[in-house]
């Protein structure tokens, strides 16, 4: 066991050094932050979804913009597309679970908003139904995801792909990745630095 828990930090510790080695994932982040404190300050609105352990981290996520990540402030609109039980279910039965975040987005998202799609293996369907809805609706589009994929043309704007394919490293990155954004954001919107 001792050893099993050994393997699994250094597996951790190795994602780690890879992302913060990999420039051209460190200015996505950057970009997506600068695009979501534009868009906070137009009045937009960010929308999450993701299956599984990615709806927790769509959930932890929208929590964070909302209440806080590092002091307090004024709540941002974030809201996690995860959590109404009673439209997921009427979606899955009536039409298709594939478009669980398809009806949702129709309904709620605003041109220029900004819309996070996360997917560890990058091909959840119902997530691409999603954010490809968002795109027909002018939203701006970010796919968290692993190695494996690197753009789905008119579907994402900007794809975060943690260079990885382990489901567990990748969702542990994704939250280091959501953190980081709203920690930025947060700075940015109300100058405050802890």
């Amino acid at each position: 066991m001792r050893h099993d828990i050994n393997q699994y930090i250094q597996q951790h510790q190795e994602m780690i050094r890879k992302v913060s080695e990999d420039e051209v994932l460190k200015n996505k982040i950057l970009k997506v932050s600068d695009l979501l404190v534009h868009a906070y300050k137009n009045n937009k609105r960010l929308y999450i979804f993701g299956c599984g352990g990615s709806a927790a981290d769509a959930q932890h996520i929208a929590a964070e913009f909302i209440n806080k990540i590092n002091f307090p402030r004024q709540s941002l609109p974030a809201i996690a597309l995860t959590t109404d039980t009673s439209i997921l279910t009427a979606v899955g039965n009536d039409d298709e679970f594939s478009n669980i975040f398809k009806r949702q987005v129709e309904g709620l998202v605003a041109e220029q908003d900004i819309v996070l799609g996360i997917s560890t293996s990058g091909t959840s369907e119902s997530v691409v139904r999603g954010l490809k809805a968002a795109k027909e609706k002018k939203a701006i589009t970010f796919f968290f995801t692993g190695e494996c994929v690197k753009e789905i043309p008119g579907v994402t704007d900007y794809v975060i792909n943690v260079p990885s394919k382990s489901t567990p490293s990748i969702q542990e990155a994704h939250i280091m990745i959501g953190h980081m954004v709203c920690t930025f954001v947060e700075r940015e919107l109300f100058h405050e630095y802890d």
